[in-house]
Protein backbone atom coordinates (compact mmCIF):
# COMPACT_ATOMS: atom_id res chain seq x y z
CA UNK A 1 0.00 0.00 0.00
CA UNK A 2 1.41 3.37 -0.93
CA UNK A 3 2.11 6.00 1.72
CA UNK A 4 -0.30 8.46 0.05
CA UNK A 5 -3.13 5.93 0.19
CA UNK A 6 -2.32 5.07 3.80
CA UNK A 7 -2.35 8.77 4.78
CA UNK A 8 -5.67 9.23 2.99
CA UNK A 9 -7.18 6.32 4.88
CA UNK A 10 -5.87 7.64 8.19
CA UNK A 11 -7.76 10.88 7.55
CA UNK A 12 -10.86 9.41 5.91
CA UNK A 13 -11.72 6.59 8.31
CA UNK A 14 -11.97 8.75 11.48
CA UNK A 15 -13.99 11.35 9.54
CA UNK A 16 -16.45 8.66 8.43
CA UNK A 17 -16.79 7.35 11.98
CA UNK A 18 -17.62 10.82 13.29
CA UNK A 19 -20.10 11.42 10.47
CA UNK A 20 -21.76 8.05 11.11
CA UNK A 21 -22.17 8.89 14.82
CA UNK A 22 -23.69 12.25 13.94
CA UNK A 23 -26.16 10.62 11.57
CA UNK A 24 -27.18 8.08 14.20
CA UNK A 25 -27.62 10.89 16.71
CA UNK A 26 -29.82 12.82 14.31
CA UNK A 27 -31.93 9.81 13.45
CA UNK A 28 -34.98 10.19 15.66
CA UNK A 29 -34.51 12.92 18.27
CA UNK A 30 -33.37 15.71 15.96
CA UNK A 31 -35.60 14.44 13.18
CA UNK A 32 -38.62 14.66 15.48
CA UNK A 33 -37.98 18.30 16.35
CA UNK A 34 -38.74 17.63 20.02
CA UNK A 35 -38.75 20.45 22.57
CA UNK A 36 -39.10 20.23 26.35
CA UNK A 37 -41.67 22.10 28.45
CA UNK A 38 -39.37 25.15 28.60
CA UNK A 39 -39.25 25.32 24.80
CA UNK A 40 -35.63 24.11 24.51
CA UNK A 41 -34.69 21.78 21.66
CA UNK A 42 -34.09 18.36 23.15
CA UNK A 43 -31.03 17.55 21.17
CA UNK A 44 -27.87 19.35 20.22
CA UNK A 45 -24.56 17.94 19.04
CA UNK A 46 -23.70 14.76 20.96
CA UNK A 47 -25.68 15.56 24.10
CA UNK A 48 -28.07 12.60 24.15
CA UNK A 49 -27.22 9.15 25.42
CA UNK A 50 -29.22 5.91 25.50
CA UNK A 51 -28.90 3.64 28.52
CA UNK A 52 -29.34 -0.11 28.34
CA UNK A 53 -28.63 -0.71 32.03
CA UNK A 54 -31.21 0.96 34.21
CA UNK A 55 -33.30 -0.10 37.16
CA UNK A 56 -36.62 1.26 38.30
CA UNK A 57 -37.90 2.47 41.64
CA UNK A 58 -41.44 3.54 42.48
CA UNK A 59 -40.49 7.11 41.47
CA UNK A 60 -38.13 6.80 38.54
CA UNK A 61 -35.21 5.18 36.77
CA UNK A 62 -31.83 4.73 38.42
CA UNK A 63 -29.13 5.49 35.87
CA UNK A 64 -25.50 5.39 36.91
CA UNK A 65 -26.42 6.38 40.49
CA UNK A 66 -28.80 9.17 39.41
CA UNK A 67 -32.56 9.08 40.03
CA UNK A 68 -34.43 10.27 36.94
CA UNK A 69 -38.11 10.82 37.87
CA UNK A 70 -40.71 9.22 35.62
CA UNK A 71 -42.58 12.53 35.38
CA UNK A 72 -39.64 14.07 33.47
CA UNK A 73 -40.22 11.70 30.55
CA UNK A 74 -41.37 13.26 27.30
CA UNK A 75 -44.71 11.94 26.00
CA UNK A 76 -42.84 10.26 23.14
CA UNK A 77 -41.68 6.67 23.45
CA UNK A 78 -38.10 6.01 22.31
CA UNK A 79 -38.26 3.79 19.22
CA UNK A 80 -35.45 1.57 20.49
CA UNK A 81 -37.11 1.11 23.89
CA UNK A 82 -34.03 2.41 25.72
CA UNK A 83 -34.07 5.23 28.21
CA UNK A 84 -32.47 8.22 26.46
CA UNK A 85 -31.39 11.38 28.28
CA UNK A 86 -30.39 14.65 26.59
CA UNK A 87 -28.32 17.00 28.71
CA UNK A 88 -27.38 20.66 28.71
CA UNK A 89 -23.69 21.61 28.63
CA UNK A 90 -23.72 21.88 32.46
CA UNK A 91 -24.91 18.25 32.73
CA UNK A 92 -28.49 18.93 33.82
CA UNK A 93 -31.24 16.97 32.11
CA UNK A 94 -32.89 18.72 29.18
CA UNK A 95 -35.13 15.91 27.88
CA UNK A 96 -35.83 12.35 28.95
CA UNK A 97 -37.30 9.73 26.64
CA UNK A 98 -38.41 6.48 28.25
CA UNK A 99 -41.37 4.28 29.05
CA UNK A 100 -42.49 3.84 32.62
CA UNK A 101 -42.38 0.19 33.69
CA UNK A 102 -45.63 -1.60 32.99
CA UNK A 103 -46.63 0.55 30.02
Amino acid sequence: MSRALLRSLLVLVPALLVANGALAHDSWINGGGFKNGAGEWCCGDYDCKSYMRTSSTAWGWMVEGELVPFDEAMPIAPPDGQLTICRRPDGTRRCVFGLKPGL
